[in-house]
């Protein structure tokens, strides 16, 4: 049952880093929420008011902290667990909508300030989609590049560019049916059984009318494209691609039960990633216009949705923070720390970590070349931290990782 807290001037509700799950809402005082700008270093403050929530995003995603929660004045604080505030959620349409779009804002930021780190600056959307496709064209990805193409054409059929792009839609068609009649054996696929029981909702047949199939390669949604609408997975994977400099670069597989597309309609803003089918994929599509009435009509996938949002903004603020290390052998040595992160071992005494990862991999959680960091690999390898092979990296101790880390960082 909710708790009604009391807290006098100066106490702590809870310090960064705290693991803490409850969730509170102001009823009466004032709550400054202090934090270090991950980019910085510099001090951040955010006062919470009453009727507001805090602690929300580490409680649905279940990691620490990430500020420090202090009462400025004799302050009284509703404590409430996950499940009481998902009882309070499901409720309350206003809230619901208030919540996802604050959360989709953050996330949003969040890609703003990674895109900016990395030099990753585009002039306008139809050069955006156009350098999309030919990122895939350079990976011979020829059905994936006329499919971007092709959107571009839908999107604006009006453009000036039409002429210039309609050619390279013809060119990689081209190449496409090359490669197609090379490979004429029949490749009969079957969809991934989801096996996910948060789908039985969806299952229903009122639901079959927005469903969708989708073939290996292709792409549901373009980067940079303009978002109207969004898209639940009922079985096979999705690969997150992102365009970063001119190559595709691969983010996540999202799988059965998962949504994506769905910052674009909350904000109004271009597609910040393309999705395209892993193997053969069948979702539901959603419009704009029916996505507040689903949303808020089922609240099972509202909260599936916000802890989404939650876990996504701290994988991006951790991505971040690789990307403002100066020292190159902190940020290489945080990538490591990164996976070992996002693949606990079930014996923590065990200190050597193996990550299926490629040279490659790495440059890109670190947001550089390989050429760039090649060199301070192998010094790794010399100095018998690292083992590399091909499709994978093992850790000889994840201690000194943290060792390197922390020591390169303090004294600079």
């Amino acid at each position: 049952m909710p708790r009604a807290m009391q807290y006098t001037k100066g106490s702590i509700i809870y310090f960064e880093g705290d693991r803490d799950e409850r969730i509170f809402i102001m009823q009466q005082g004032t709550v400054l929420l202090s934090s270090k700008d991950i980019e910085s270093g510099q001090d951040t403050a955010e006062q919470v008011k009453s009727g507001e929530f805090f602690g929300v995003k580490s409680a649905l995603g279940h990691f620490p902290r990430e500020e420090t929660a202090i009462a400025l004045v004799p302050t009284v604080a509703i404590a409430m667990t996950v499940q009481e505030f998902e009882l309070m959620f499901s409720n309350n349409k206003a809230l619901i909508m208030k919540m996802l779009r604050v959360f989709s804002n953050q996330l949003r930021q969040i890609h703003r300030k990674t895109e900016s780190i990395l030099n990753n600056i585009t002039e306008d959307q139809q050069s955006g989609m156009i350098a999309v496709a030919k990122s895939f064209y350079d990976d011979e990805k020829y059905r994936s590049a006329c499919d971007v193409y092709l959107k571009f054409l839908k999107r604006y059929p009006n453009t000036t560019r039409k002429e210039e792009v309609a050619k390279l839609y013809a060119d990689a068609k081209l190449r496409k049916d090359k490669l197609a009649a090379h490979n004429r054996a029949p490749v009969t696929e079957e969809f991934e059984d989801s096996g996910n029981a948060s789908l039985k909702l969806f299952q229903l047949p009122a639901f079959e009318r927005f469903a969708k199939t989708y073939e290996p390669d292709e792409v549901i949604i373009s980067e940079f494209e303009p978002g109207d609408s969004f898209y639940l997975i009922q079985s096979g994977r999705v690969q997150l691609v992102k365009c970063v400099n001119g190559s595709s670069k691969n983010l996540d597989i999202l799988k059965p039960g998962e949504f994506f597309g769905e910052m674009a309609i909350l904000d109004n803003s271009p597609r910040s990633a393309t999705c395209m089918a892993s193997g053969k994929v069948k979702c539901l599509e959603f419009n704009k216009e029916n996505f507040e009435l689903l949303i808020t009509g089922n609240p099972q996938m509202a909260l599936h949705l916000l802890k989404l949002f939650c876990k996504r903004i701290y994988d991006q603020k951790r991505r971040f923070r690789i990307l403002v290390v100066k020292d190159l052998q902190a940020r290489l040595a945080d990538v490591f720390l990164m996976l070992d992160e996002m693949n606990p071992v079930n014996n923590e005494v065990e200190k050597q970590r193996k990550f299926n990862v490629t040279m490659s991999d790495i440059a890109h959680w670190a947001g550089l070349s390989v050429e760039a960091i090649k060199d301070e690999l192998y010094k790794m390898v010399s100095q018998r931290k690292i083992e590399l092979f091909e499709t994978y990296v093992i850790v000889n101790n994840i201690n000194d990782m943290k060792r390197t880390y922390e020591t390169r960082v303090s004294t600079r």
